[in-house]
């Protein structure tokens, strides 16, 4: 694809702009760092774009200060691009843990994605970032089908980027782009723990 140019046009009877104006799955994978924040880049573009966005965290815990939500979040209240919604473990649905009880993830997981079928039913965003949520699929929170039909079958132009190490071989297939991460070095291959501004 040198100079963004396709390497081939389909005959599917769709004129440039039409072909240009579909919603895109895109899927981060891989070890490497930088699945999320390739994704909040990509959120970057579609709040200047002044597209309502949402973001699901699936993993994090509410306690982890995060530097993009708290980027996303001001500017989404500026006004000048579009609207942005943060839902994590911790914040709405059933992810507040109840004193006495002990947090079930799997349902929790379970709730979150039940929440996002209904945002994509009621076509209540045009981003989503679905971060860390290979690994509900992949543990067997979710079922893989379900989100593979749900996400095939979304309606309207709503773009989704989903982020997480072991993508599901059915979600790479039904993505339209697929990035692997692959890690060559890292600092913590060096004993460094991570670091604000660098990893959070």
């Amino acid at each position: 694809m040198p100079q963004g140019k396709v390497e081939s046009v389909p005959d599917d009877g769709l004129t440039t702009r039409q072909r240009r104006r579909q919603h895109v799955l895109a899927v981060h994978t891989g070890q490497g760092k930088g699945k999320s924040t390739a994704a909040f880049g990509m959120a970057l573009r579609a709040w200047s774009a002044g597209w309502p966005i949402a973001v699901y965290q699936f993993v994090k815990s509410p306690k982890w200060k995060v530097g993009e939500e708290t980027a996303l979040k001001a500017l989404g209240e500026t006004g000048k691009g579009g609207p942005v919604v943060w839902q994590k473990m911790g914040e709405g649905w059933s992810w507040i843990q109840r004193p006495g009880s002990e947090r079930d993830h799997a349902a929790e997981a379970a709730e979150g994605w039940a929440q996002i079928k209904r945002d994509l039913a009621a076509e209540a965003h045009r981003f989503y970032v679905l971060d860390e949520f290979t690994y509900p699929m992949k543990w067997g929170w979710v079922d893989v089908a379900d989100v593979v039909a749900t996400l095939r079958d979304r309606p309207g132009n709503q773009h989704v980027v989903i982020t997480g190490r072991d993508a599901h071989p059915d979600l790479i297939e039904l993505a339209d782009l697929v990035t692997d991460m692959t890690k060559v070095k890292h600092p913590m291959d060096a004993g460094r723990k991570g670091q604000q501004g660098i990893e959070w």
